[in-house]
C-alpha cells in the first residue's frame, strides 16, 4: 500500500521540478544582461554620487540673505585665546565732535529756530533770548567806546602841545596812559558782548552753535525763562565718535596704542578699530583704566551713549595660532567646521579647535589667517548646508 502511494506521488513530483527549473532558467537569463551591464554603469553611479557630493559642499547663499539674516563675515585672525581681552564699553563723541549750547544770559526764550534732529551750520543761531543783562552788556560796550574815544581825543591834544612846547611831557604822558587804560576797558566790554552774542540792539542774546551737525538734545521752549549758563541745545558731529572701554590695571600692561580692535554692537556686528591711547591710572571708583579705541571707519551704528563690548587684540597675541570668534565654530556631521566665504556661499571647512575662553576660539588648523568666514549667526549657514543635504534635523 506505502509502496502504491509513493509511486503514485513521482508524477506530480516530477512536474513541480520542472517548473522549478523552467523559472530558474528564465530568471537566469533575465539577470544576464543586468549583471552584463553592471560593470559599465558602476562608474557612472560613482561619479553621480561623488558629483552629489562635490554640490553639497558649497552652500550657496545670496548677499541679500546675509543682511536678512544678519550673517557677519569675519577674517581668521591671528592670535592667541589667552590675550585677547573682552571688555565693556561706551561710545562717546571725540573731544569737539560734541557741543553744548548754552544762553550767556539770563532772560526769557523770544526764538527758536531750530529743532531735534535738525542739521545745523557752525555759527548757526539756534535761539534767541531777550535779556536785561544783555541791554547792561550792551550799555557797557557803549560808555567804554565813547571813553576811548575821549581818551584818544585828548592824547592827540597833549601831543600835539607837547610837540608845540606849550605842555609839559608828564601831561602828555598822562594822557597816552589815559588812553591805554581806555582802550583795554573798551576791548573788554566788546569781548564779553561778543562772548554772549548780544545782538545789535542790545536787547537780546543769540545761541550760536559752534560746530555743524546735528541736534542730539533740546530743552528751549518760547516764553521760558533761562538762567545764564543753562543748557538748551546740544549739538553732536556726524560720525566723530570713539569707544571707552573698561579694563583692569594688570591688562593695561598687555595693551599699547596701536593694537588692533573690535567693537561688538548691540546686534553683533564687529567694527574695526585701533587703540588710541591707554590711561596709566586707574578711577578712583570703579578701579578700571581706560582705552580710547577709534573706528578705522565712520559707521552711523556707533551712536553716542549707547552700551558696546569691545575685543582687544593685544601685541602678544600677534604671534602663534589662529582665532575666531567662537560663534564661527559650527559642529556639522560630528565634525568643527567654520563656514569659509565663496564668490556664490559658503564652504564647510572642517578645522581642529584649541582653547576656548572669552568668545574666542583658537584654530589649531583648516584655515590661513586673513579667510572670511561666517562668524555672527554661523548656524544659519550651518541649518542651509543641511537643507543641501537633505537632512530634516
Amino acid at each position: 500500500m506505502t509502496e502504491n502511494r509513493r509511486s503514485a506521488n513521482w508524477p506530480m513530483i516530477a512536474g513541480i521540478a520542472g517548473v522549478a527549473a523552467v523559472i530558474g532558467f528564465g530568471a537566469a537569463r533575465g539577470l544576464a544582461p543586468a549583471s552584463g551591464r553592471a560593470p559599465s554603469q558602476a562608474p557612472a553611479a560613482s561619479a553621480s554620487a561623488a558629483a552629489a557630493s562635490d554640490a553639497l559642499d558649497e552652500v550657496k547663499i545670496p548677499n541679500d540673505y546675509l543682511s536678512a539674516a544678519n550673517i557677519a563675515v569675519e577674517p581668521v585672525a591671528s592670535g592667541d585665546v589667552g590675550n585677547e581681552i573682552l571688555a565693556p564699553a561706551t561710545v562717546a563723541a571725540i573731544p569737539g565732535g560734541e557741543a553744548v549750547v548754552v544762553a550767556r544770559a539770563s532772560g526769557t526764550v523770544q526764538r527758536v529756530n531750530r529743532r531735534l534732529g535738525d542739521s545745523v551750520r557752525a555759527g548757526e543761531v539756534l535761539a534767541t533770548v531777550d535779556s536785561l543783562d544783555a541791554a547792561t552788556m550792551a550799555a557797557e560796550r557803549r560808555v567804554a567806546q565813547a571813553k576811548a574815544d575821549l581818551a584818544r581825543k585828548t592824547y592827540a591834544r597833549e601831543s600835539s602841545l607837547y610837540q608845540q612846547g606849550v605842555t609839559p611831557r608828564q601831561e602828555m604822558e598822562a594822557a597816552k596812559a589815559g588812553l591805554d587804560v581806555a582802550e583795554a576797558e573798551a576791548q573788554r566790554a566788546a569781548a564779553v558782548a561778543r562772548a554772549a552774542h548780544v545782538s545789535d540792539d542790545g536787547r537780546a542774546v543769540a545761541l550760536v552753535s559752534p560746530i555743524a551737525g546735528r541736534i542730539t538734545n533740546q530743552s528751549a521752549t518760547i516764553g521760558a525763562y533761562v538762567a545764564p549758563d543753562a543748557e538748551l541745545f546740544r549739538v553732536a558731529a556726524s560720525g566723530a565718535v570713539q569707544v571707552e572701554a573698561s579694563v583692569t590695571a594688570v591688562e593695561t600692561s598687555r595693551i599699547a596704542a596701536g593694537d588692533r580692535a573690535t567693537i561688538l554692537l548691540g546686534t553683533g556686528s564687529p567694527v574695526a578699530a585701533t587703540v588710541r591711547s591707554v590711561t596709566p591710572t586707574v578711577s578712583g571708583s570703579s578701579r578700571a583704566a581706560t582705552v580710547v579705541l577709534t573706528p578705522k571707519d565712520p559707521s552711523p551704528a556707533l551712536v553716542v551713549g549707547e552700551g558696546v563690548q569691545v575685543r582687544l587684540h593685544t601685541r602678544a597675541s600677534s604671534e602663534g595660532g589662529l582665532t575666531v570668534p567662537e560663534d564661527a565654530v559650527q559642529n556639522l556631521d560630528g565634525r568643527d567646521v567654520l563656514f569659509v566665504r565663496t564668490a556664490q556661499g559658503f564652504r564647510p571647512q572642517p578645522v581642529l579647535i584649541g582653547a576656548r575662553s572669552g568668545g574666542i576660539a583658537q584654530i589649531v588648523s583648516g584655515v590661513r589667517v586673513g579667510e572670511r568666514v561666517a562668524t555672527r549667526n554661523a548656524f544659519l549657514v550651518k541649518a542651509e548646508a543641511k537643507k543641501s543635504a537633505g537632512d530634516d534635523e
